[in-house]
């Protein structure tokens, strides 16, 4: 596939009830992590057959398109992009090491990102799991219904639906048709940056989590897989501990995460090459626009352009819910401004941010260079 021109349509967040132990909300990095892999897989070039026979193998797409039908936003073909980037907390196989498995996937992290017209700017807003929502009626994979419900959990909605069933209430919430849909596990995240060779950051004060098991003094540090998962897990240790503060402390990894992606060297290396396009394209699974070599790498050549200056990223406004201060519930008015502002392509509004609760605290500058959400586009 060649360029995508594409066309659219007062308290903590704390884990509760019987949900999993320890609280997994953790991949913010997952879609710079997902343009990682499509970018590494551009970087080798479609000249190498055994690379692309062989990594092409892992890619299994999810049919967004058919699962949904017709009722949804309409397209708009306007050069922008919008993506919706999920991070489900299946802890089968390789993740079990990360809490119980108690039989249903849920997406602890969502990002929307817009790629705006040109692609030389993206606008990312994070949806906060514990946001309670009105989520709309689904179907199952096997054809079975899954009814709707009034003040879910954002996270539910992969739990009942799926990888569409998400993109459902992602495009009821924001009235934005999204483009391509990428989703990635904690094992695949792990392995593909140790196959990147680490992620380097620098920290201005001690992280010490007992819940993600990292521990880094102040200072620079090369972070192997299972330290940047720890780091993009991490709450209880920095800011004020809630999981809006991680939010930020995982989108100053991803502004890391960005520009070590770019730096890196794949040219006259063939085995580095096959050995992170094969960890790249394991660690995702994308929509069945996107399953295939070609297709990702012309994903990615649209992406390639985009450093972390050129990020905008954000957390959808929200306020925490009066009935229960574990969660939060959208500031309907000023969300209402971040999503038109996408549809319409412009710059999100610092406006509309004012009033959130989230992009608020110190979390953000726990990694150096990290700026708060306000950074405009």
């Amino acid at each position: 596939m060649t360029e995508q021109s594409s066309t659219k349509s007062g308290g903590r967040i704390r884990g509760g009830g019987a949900r999993r132990k320890p609280p997994s909300a953790a991949r913010r990095a997952w879609t710079v992590t997902a343009w990682s892999a499509a970018a590494l897989l551009l970087a080798g070039g479609s000249g190498l057959g055994y690379v692309y026979f062989k990594v092409n193998g892992n890619l299994d797409g999810v049919d967004i398109n058919q699962a949904l039908g017709t009722e949804r936003p309409k397209n708009l073909d306007d050069g922008s992009m919008d993506i919706l980037v999920l991070g489900s907390d299946s802890r089968s196989g390789a993740n079990s090491a990360y809490g119980k498995d108690e039989g249903g996937a849920r997406s602890d992290t969502a990002m929307v990102v817009h790629v705006h017209q040109g692609h030389k700017k993206a606008s990312v807003v994070s949806i906060p799991r514990d946001t309670l929502i009105e989520r709309p009626d689904c179907t199952h994979a096997d054809g079975s219904d899954a009814p709707g419900a009034r003040r879910a959990m954002f996270n539910t909605a992969y739990e009942a639906g799926g990888p569409a069933c998400a993109v459902k209430t992602v495009e009821a919430m924001s009235g934005i048709r999204m483009d391509h849909y990428l989703e990635i596990d904690f094992d695949g995240f792990k392995k593909l940056i140790d196959e990147l060779g680490g992620v380097d950051i620098t920290t201005t004060e001690r992280i010490d989590d007992s819940k993600s098991h990292l521990a880094l003094e102040p200072g620079t540090h090369t972070l192997d897989g299972e330290q940047a998962l720890g780091l993009v897990r991490t709450r209880k240790s920095v800011g004020d501990g809630s999981d809006l503060g991680r939010i930020q402390l995982q989108q100053a990894f991803i502004k890391a995460l960005v520009d070590q992606v770019r730096d890196v060297g794949v040219f006259g290396n063939p085995k580095k090459m096959l050995d992170l396009a094969d960890a790249a394209t394991k660690a995702i699974t994308p929509d069945s626009e996107l399953d295939s070599v070609n297709e990702l790498t012309g994903f990615a050549r649209s992406l390639g352009s985009l450093g972390s200056e050129d990020v905008h990223m954000v957390t959808m406004p929200v306020r925490y819910d009066p009935q229960d201060p574990n969660r939060v519930v959208p500031v309907e008015a000023d969300a209402a401004q971040v999503w038109r502002a996408l549809k319409q392509d412009r710059p999100i509004p610092a406006a509309a941010l004012e009033d959130s609760a989230g992009d608020k605290g110190e979390a953000a500058d726990v990694v150096a260079g990290a700026s708060p959400a306000g950074n405009g586009t």
